[in-house]
């Protein structure tokens, strides 16, 4: 059995670094808002399970949640089309 080689501890800056923009978007709206993720969760209709997985960035989520959760926070996702940027 292989040894797991500890990893050395990132800094919350570094960690915040590697997130998805709509994940650092929600955490940051939220935290603006101050609400808790208990908070947050509970008032825009998502569970949060999803709602802390969602901030960690998770790679993969119902995007009725995360129009849900936008929608309480006064944001939408949208599309563009990237040849024109």
């Amino acid at each position: 059995m292989k040894k797991k080689i500890p990893q050395a501890r990132r800094t919350k800056a570094e960690l915040k670094s590697n997130l998805p923009p709509i994940s650092l978007f929600v955490r940051n709206r939220r935290e603006e808002l101050g609400y808790t993720q208990e908070e947050l969760a509970s008032r825009s209709g998502v569970s949060v399970r999803f709602l802390k997985e969602f901030e960690r960035g998770k790679p993969t989520a119902r995007l009725d949640k995360i129009s849900e959760l936008l929608d309480f926070l006064g944001a939408e996702l949208s599309v563009a089309d990237k040849a024109k940027k």
